[in-house]
């Protein structure tokens, strides 16, 4: 008998051990992850004509346990992602771009949303919120180049106004004027906000008048004014403008600490994205030799986000031969390292990122077959 206790100790322990594990194995409900994956990075930041957010969405309650992180949700990937037991994907791009008429087993991205939803596996994209992100794809992407400052090509703004109202309205009322029917009028106007105070202008007290309007008011507000030429040549409208976001927009414009040759910039960022080849288009007059400070990147396709943008190096994923060109002509350097391959790296970042911020309260994985589709041969 003390033989046989002997020999069944260990699969007691085992089995302890594997009851711990499992009550102590946190979940976190659908919505409560998605408000944290918004305080991470906004999706706000994304650029308009994006698709993010939750594409796909189990029947609710849905509880998550295990964070699947990809760069592309391929079929492939999915299967990885339903062995593993994810509750929820994270595809950096968004599988379902363009709208559905219908869900069949045609196409792999309808077979995608079956499977998803056979499985109860819901799926996010954050896509270009990531991109804009001060912690994004762009940021991690600058790492490689070495000792840097950055900033914003195309910076981000607010959500909102920091005051109510499209536009501003400003004008002076002197104390010969009725300055109470001038006020009880503005103020009867609906989407107006009014604020006064006292101002001196050419010897004589006056009151300014500013006013916040919606687009609508402010035609209203015009008409007004316009019945009383004293106060409309005199009357101010200024655009009110959402104010820009600190460290957050669309691509990067980084300065080098010191100058680089192009050939030693060539291998630092081979050597960050961990590929064997890259494609470099000269500028025109320069040569490998020549000393890079600034360059203007952005993760995907850059064509657009680095169009005009003043630098020595474009780095992108994937430009337009044109593209290519106009910039070659103004002698800068292009390197191309396809589109995925600029910012599936992130990944590793963002796994370790949203462990801390999540407070390590479910399983966050990489996928390990997520790859870039083409192959140097």
């Amino acid at each position: 008998m003390l033989s046989s206790r002997v020999h069944l100790l260990p699969t007691t322990v085992q089995l302890v051990r594997s009851l711990i594990s499992t009550s102590s194995r946190s979940f976190m409900d659908l919505k409560a992850l998605l408000s944290s994956l918004n305080d991470f990075a906004s999706l706000s930041f994304a650029e308009s004509w994006d698709n993010v957010g939750l594409l796909v969405e189990p029947s609710p309650p849905h509880t998550v346990n295990t964070l699947f992180l990809t760069n592309d949700l391929t079929e492939e990937v999915m299967e990885e992602a339903l062995q593993k037991k994810a509750d929820l994907i994270l595809s950096y791009h968004p599988p379902v771009f363009r709208p559905m008429k219908r869900i069949t087993w045609k196409t792999w991205k309808e077979r995608l949303v079956i499977k998803a939803l056979e499985n109860r596996v819901g799926i996010y994209s954050p896509h270009t919120a990531y991109d804009a992100a001060p912690q994004g794809v762009n940021s991690w992407l600058a790492k490689g180049l070495g000792a840097c400052t950055s900033r914003p090509i195309h910076p981000s703004k607010a959500a909102s106004c920091l005051t109510e109202g499209t536009h501003r309205v400003e004008f002076s009322v002197s104390h010969t004027q009725d300055l109470g029917k001038v006020i009880s009028a503005v103020k009867g106007i609906a989407g107006v906000s009014v604020t006064s105070f006292s101002v001196r202008t050419e010897d004589e007290d006056q009151t300014r008048i500013s006013l916040n309007c919606t687009q609508q008011a402010l035609m209203e507000v015009v008409a007004f004014l316009s019945q009383n030429t004293q106060l409309y040549q005199k009357t101010e409208i200024v655009s009110l403008e959402k104010p820009l976001l600190l460290h957050t927009g669309m691509g990067r414009l980084c300065t080098l600490e010191e100058s680089v040759s192009l050939a030693t910039m060539v291998e630092r960022i081979k050597r960050h994205l961990k590929l064997s080849h890259v494609r470099l288009a000269l500028g025109v007059g320069r040569t490998l030799e020549s000393q890079v400070k600034v360059v203007a990147l952005c993760a995907g396709s850059g064509s657009r986000v680095l169009q005009g943008a003043e630098a020595d190096l474009y780095l992108t994923g994937e430009m337009s031969h044109h593209d290519i060109l106009d910039a070659a002509s103004q002698g800068i350097n292009v390197i191309l390292c396809e589109h995925s391959n600029t910012e599936r790296g992130f990944l590793s970042d963002l796994r370790d990122m949203l462990g801390a911020h999540l407070e390590k309260k479910i399983n966050i994985i990489l996928s390990e077959t997520d790859r870039d589709p083409l192959h140097v041969v």
